[in-house]
């Protein structure tokens, strides 16, 4: 009998061990801090561990306030290389005095698990940056050996601005260039350190009122890829097979995907079409059920993804239009902005379940008691551009037009002679050639994006013979 007992307890701490890995939560949220009234890191702590499902953090820097308010909290924290600081660690000394002091003082009791290097260094075009990313990851890595650190994995944070194509998502294929020269070689560090590759999916920047109920998991018709005869149902699982299929076309589809960034904003500008409290509250209400679910996608069926809300506050001094100042789950004071499921005992049914703030909060379209009404859409809603933004230097427009001239999009026109040349300036030039990229590689906000010098319009900028 006790022979029988000992062979049955392998088999139980297996049966254990895997109804835990099964069940376990893989919903975590970016913790910015670009507000001037959020709380105290210690209260940020306590709130998460004791309040809500999250097990998991991702700051955007390495903040020790932080790391020393998450001491022995149990919750993983992904801390962040600035990106002006990854030419230095390509070097090991400058590799090992990042570690020796935003990393061994904190960790283990801090759970630190996951080093980003940067964030969307390749969405930078930054050529020396990205040029130094790979290197830098790879020193870094060897750097926490040698302190004796092997619980930590290093990455770095993808735009979806990586894809060449991306729809449909069987054909997903990353930009040449950073295919083979960039890509691949991060892959194989990832394969050899078993660590994740993070991308930040955003169906929002690919909203469209056409694909409004795709983007936020809500029942539509689906959109069918002829290549595989699947039926995607939502957009955040095309996205991630469209960066999965890319992988594997380099041979790195075993490579285990994280999604660093992805969230819904509540307020937008006036009139701005698919931001509301319903839309955030079903988009994450619905992307934790989908998450917490197990299923994957279809073409990564059963795989977890471990993925990162943005964010946990909405961020009264964030720069940028009014939505990067609304994405948060919570008001500064720890008032839920919606119900998205994220708290203890509470659920998303399906249905967007708005929670009523304090008097002091109403006053403001978005912000008050009940959820904002979506806006009337602008009558050519359905069609839009990409033009280059007010203030961007000739010289970063020239870029663009390089750029997108050197992947083989027909710059024709914009040539002398061509219907576009005229005006002969470099940004009327860059606003056909910009635009010409938006729409070959699919009309999403990440096409059009060129380092944040791109704006998608909703008025044609056509002219005369020059059609956009």
């Amino acid at each position: 009998m006790a022979k029988s007992l000992t062979n049955l307890i392998p088999i139980l701490f297996f049966l254990f061990h895997f109804f835990h890995i099964s069940t376990a939560q893989t919903i975590g949220v970016n913790y910015g801090t670009l507000g001037n009234n959020l709380a105290s890191p210690a209260q940020v702590a306590a709130f998460l561990k004791d309040k809500t499902i999250v097990d998991r953090v991702k700051l955007f820097d390495a903040n020790p306030d932080i790391l020393r308010a998450f001491v022995n909290s149990g919750i993983a924290v992904t801390v962040a290389v600035a990106n002006n600081e990854i030419a230095q660690l390509t070097q090991l000394a400058g590799a090992r005095s990042w570690v020796d002091t935003h990393i061994a003082p904190f960790h283990p009791q801090t759970r630190i698990n996951r080093i980003l290097v940067g964030n969307e260094v390749l969405h930078s075009l930054d050529n020396t940056l990205i040029s130094n990313l790979v290197p830098a990851m790879k020193t870094l890595h060897a750097a926490l050996l040698q302190a004796g650190i092997r619980d930590i994995q290093v990455s770095t944070a993808h735009s979806l601005g990586f894809l060449l194509r991306s729809q449909p998502p069987s054909t997903g294929q990353f930009r040449p260039g950073w295919d083979t020269g960039v890509l691949a070689p991060m892959l194989q560090f990832h394969r050899e350190t078993k660590s994740a590759f993070v991308v930040n999916p955003y169906p929002y920047f690919g909203y469209s009122q056409r694909l409004e109920n795709y983007a936020l998991f809500k029942p539509n018709r689906g959109r069918f890829d002829r290549y595989t005869k699947i039926t995607y149902m939502n957009m955040f699982d095309a996205q991630l097979d469209a960066v999965y299929s890319a992988m594997k076309r380099l041979g790195y589809g075993d490579v285990q995907i994280a999604v660093g960034e992805t969230g819904w904003p509540s307020v937008g500008e006036p009139g701005q079409l698919g931001v509301s409290l319903d839309a955030a509250a079903t988009f994450n209400g619905m992307l934790v059920k989908h998450v917490n679910s197990g299923k994957g996608t279809p073409l990564m069926p059963g795989r977890r993804f471990e993925t990162y809300i943005f964010g946990l506050f909405n961020e009264n001094t964030k720069p940028g239009p009014t939505a990067e100042r609304n994405f948060g789950l919570f008001w500064p004071d720890f008032t839920p902005v919606y119900n998205a499921g994220v708290l203890r005992g509470q659920t998303f049914g399906g249905a967007p379940a708005t929670v009523p703030l304090p008097p002091k909060r109403g006053g403001r379209a978005g912000r008050g008691g009940q959820a904002q009404k979506p806006k009337v859409a602008p009558t050519n809603s359905g069609k839009n551009w990409c033009v280059p933004r007010q203030g961007v230097t000739d010289v970063d427009l020239q870029k663009n037009i390089d750029y997108v001239c050197s992947l083989g999009v027909d710059c024709k026109p914009i040539q002398a002679g061509g219907a576009c040349f005229n005006p002969n300036t470099i940004r009327s030039h860059a606003a056909y050639a910009m635009n010409a990229y938006y729409k070959s590689n699919g009309p999403q906000a990440f096409n059009c994006d060129f380092a944040n010098t791109g704006a998608v319009v909703t008025q044609d900028p056509s002219y005369g013979t020059c059609k956009f």
